[in-house]
């Protein structure tokens, strides 16, 4: 059971007008939305006025297969929550950024800066790109592979923290008399030679209010996990069923202790989609409603980009089995995963496959009263599978708003969320210390 002190977190995922891939298509759903920056305020505002931990952006530096089946996040994740920290005062700010196509110091610049503007709320979602397509955007020969990808990526890390950490908290002296500004012996070059990156340094940028922006980091696969072990301080997964969470808590926080961090200090939050209703008969119909309108090219595009299997040909109402990946290639390992693990235990169609995925492609779905959707947040939360969740609102606005108006209040009542924010800093919703200058919190390499 969780202590009285131990408080449930959660933050917000918002894909333009919804995360399933028909909101786009119900009748209210103002598809211009998608580009529009007062849609996204109003979604910004509507989170932090559940208190929320944090909003999440993904990013998607290349367009998808089947783009006319659904609208994508056509906007630049880092932009638009900068343009959300003028109109909001305490809630996160989380942006993915890609480490295989981007470079330490323009990350490390960018969130760096973002976190004075925001006055502390950044949050970097740390990813290697799994879209092989994406490498032709960036001037890539191929994509490359994960083993390649999460060896860079840790490289990435390490530079980008050195360069946070180049200026001392105290470097600026704003000594008008003795006509200094800094103190030229409190900033420091990183002179980082590596595999990846040669890097001088150091960054323009003085230390931020929070050290350091928070890491975040979204991946399953075992050098995922090894990486988040390492490095993150919460941790995206998609875990639709308690025991296989409950088995990632415990690995993942037994990596954590192995490279000597503290596993409380590193939060694990599944995705969770939901459908609100005032009965659970309601509920179901209205997630119905939104699988009614998917499109099956959608989701067998999507079932091909994770099993690497073209399954057009198969026939929508028959029964489908996906083969373990160790007998496929494919970069989708976790997911893969995921699917393989649904077939095997239920006697699913395709046509009830592709359904069961097109609201949170394998992250956990519940649906029913607000009573029943909170008792699943605090059912994980109490039993080792969540320290909190990453929501994933089927469609926006509206399914935010049905989960600040009617479950959040549920989780305060319990005493298990918070009813005011209590600083201003991500890092301090989230129970987490300000770094200091140099600290990691790992140790070299696992024991």
């Amino acid at each position: 059971m969780s202590s009285p002190s131990r408080q449930i977190h959660l933050n917000a995922f918002l894909r333009n007008v919804g995360q399933h891939e028909a909101a786009w298509r119900l009748p209210e759903t103002n598809v211009a939305g998608v580009t529009d920056i007062e849609h996204y305020r109003h979604l910004a505002r509507t989170a932090e006025r559940g208190k929320l931990d944090a909003i999440f952006f993904a990013d998607h530096p290349v367009l998808k297969d089947r783009s006319q089946d659904r609208p994508w996040d056509s906007l630049d994740p880092f932009t638009l929550v900068t343009a959300l920290s003028g109109v909001t005062s305490h809630i996160g700010l989380v942006a993915t950024a890609s480490t295989t196509y981007n470079d330490p110091y323009g990350i490390a610049r960018r969130f760096g800066t973002l976190d004075h503007v925001s006055k502390g709320r950044a949050g970097w979602n740390v990813v290697t790109t799994a879209n092989a397509a994406a490498a032709a955007n960036f001037g890539f020969e191929v994509h490359p592979d994960p083993n390649q990808r999460y060896e860079r990526a840790a490289e990435f890390l390490e530079v980008t923290f050195g360069l946070w950490d180049s200026w001392d908290d105290d470097a600026i002296l704003g000594d008008k008399e003795a006509g200094v500004f800094v103190n030229p012996d409190a900033i420091h070059s990183i002179d980082h030679m590596g595999t990846n990156f040669r890097v001088a340094g150091p960054l323009e940028i003085p230390r931020s209010p929070q050290g350091r922006p928070v890491i975040f980091q979204a991946g399953s696969s075992e050098p995922g996990k090894d990486l988040a072990a390492r490095y993150a301080e919460a941790i995206f997964t998609a875990q639709p069923i308690i025991e296989d969470a409950q088995a990632f808590y415990a690995d993942v926080k037994g990596r954590v202790k192995a490279y000597g961090r503290d596993p409380a200090k590193v939060l694990i939050l599944p995705g969770l989609s939901f459908f609100i209703g005032g009965t659970e008969e309601e509920a179901h119909r209205l997630q119905e409603t939104f699988e009614n309108l998917t499109l099956p090219t959608y989701g067998l595009a999507q079932l091909k980009r994770i099993t690497g299997v073209d399954y057009d040909d198969h026939d929508l109402d028959a029964p489908v089995s996906i083969p373990p990946r160790a007998a496929l290639a494919g970069d989708q390992k976790s997911r893969h995963d995921l699917v393989h693990r649904l077939t095997s235990s239920e006697n699913l169609t395709l046509r009830q496959l592709l359904r069961r995925l097109s609201a949170g492609r394998g992250h956990r779905i519940t649906a029913g009263t607000p009573e029943q959707v909170a008792g699943t947040i605090v059912e994980w939360f109490e039993n080792g599978a969540a320290d909190g969740f990453n929501l994933i609102p089927p469609a926006l606005p509206t399914s935010l708003a049905t989960f600040v108006d009617q479950v959040v209040p549920i989780l305060q009542n319990k005493g298990l969320f918070r009813r005011e924010y209590e600083g201003t800093t991500l890092r301090h919703h989230l129970g987490l210390e300000r770094p200091s200058v140099g600290e990691r919190g790992f140790k070299a390499a696992a024991e």
